[in-house]
């Protein structure tokens, strides 16, 4: 008899432990990462962020999800920035412009006509010079993920025909909350006017501003078009996005967790450029058809941009660090040739 009530209390031991075990099991909840961006859920940046979603889900089978907030729902990328700094979110993808004042060399990126094509880019910022820079932010808290493509900037307005430099004058143009932005259209002529891109449908539907420049998938994506009349193929900067993890957030990763992210990361980098670039030429087809009317700059024109942006780009040398500044004119040289 007591041989068998030993084996009833081992075994009732045995089941409190199995039970007790699956019921830690189930209260393990996955590591829940809140990824802001400022498009709508339709648009190349909520697309890519659901691949990026999807793939942090399997990669980390089930232990890390991504909830992706879109519409600027967060914040503008400024706030949002704040916010990983601050550990009050974990990620967001956002332009690299807006980061100039956190981090100078960010604005390497917006040299005017410092790329010729996206294969240039991809080269420039996949390489050892965008993970220099990259690198940076980690002393200002935010840990740069990988580079998205937002494209070739273009000119729009309500107001006239952009096919000269002269066309700019007195255009009150919206433009990024950008040192370099808005020092580069003041000096093409244009009332340049810094706002949050989350602002911006509001400021163009009221005539707070005349125009903005934005790449031809967000324009559409935006629905710019209902208030903008004449779009200019200008290709003045090319605009890289780049995904932001909270240094607070991601020092608390393990060595897996961050893995999971960074590979990630590559994933859904691969994917936004090619659904970015296959959607750019229709989104011009498309504004066509919604009645914009387009102007193609002539090289000659463009010329005479560059030429009137020369203190321009000596100063962002000189704010990026002229070493910086050398070896990314060098490789593009190099490639060129």
């Amino acid at each position: 008899m007591k041989m068998i009530r030993r084996s009833l209390i081992v075994g009732a031991v045995g089941i409190g432990l199995l039970t007790s075990g699956l019921a830690q099991a189930q209260d393990i909840k996955p590591r829940l990462i809140r990824f802001g961006y400022g498009l709508n859920e339709q648009s190349n940046q909520g697309r890519a962020a659901k691949v990026l979603a999807d793939e942090v889900e399997k990669l980390s089978g089930g232990k890390m999800k991504l909830r992706t907030v879109g519409a600027a729902a967060l914040g503008s990328d400024v706030q949002m920035q704040q916010a990983l700094i601050g550990g009050a979110q974990e990620m967001m993808v956002g332009s690299t412009a807006t980061l100039v004042g956190i981090t100078k060399e960010m604005a390497l990126w917006d040299t005017p006509f410092l790329f010729n094509n996206t294969q240039e880019a991809d080269a420039i910022l996949d390489g050892p010079i965008g993970d220099k820079v990259r690198a940076k932010l980690e002393e200002k808290g935010l840990v740069g993920l990988v580079y998205w493509e937002n494209g070739f900037r273009n000119l729009t307005n309500s107001k006239k025909t952009v096919a000269k430099l002269e066309d700019l004058n007195g255009i009150k143009l919206r433009v990024m909350q950008n040192p370099v932005f808005l020092d580069t259209f003041k000096s093409l002529g244009a009332n340049a006017v810094p706002l949050p891109f989350s602002e911006l449908f509001s400021a163009l539907e009221t005539r707070a501003v005349d125009g903005q420049e934005n790449p031809f998938n967000t324009i559409l994506s935006s629905r710019f078009y209902e208030t903008q009349k004449y779009l200019t193929v200008s290709n003045h900067v090319y605009s890289p996005w780049i995904v932001l993890v909270s240094k607070k957030f991601w020092d608390g990763l393990s060595k897996d967790e961050k893995d999971v992210l960074i590979k990630a990361g590559k994933t859904s980098r691969d994917f936004e450029r090619k659904d970015t670039r296959a959607e750019a030429a229709k989104a011009l087809e498309d504004l066509k058809s919604k009645g914009m009317e387009v102007t193609v700059l002539r090289a000659t024109e463009a010329g005479r941009m560059r030429e009137k942006l020369t203190t321009i780009n000596a100063a962002i040398a000189v704010n990026v660090g002229m070493d910086l500044w050398s070896e990314t004119q060098a490789e593009l040289a190099r490639m060129r040739k």
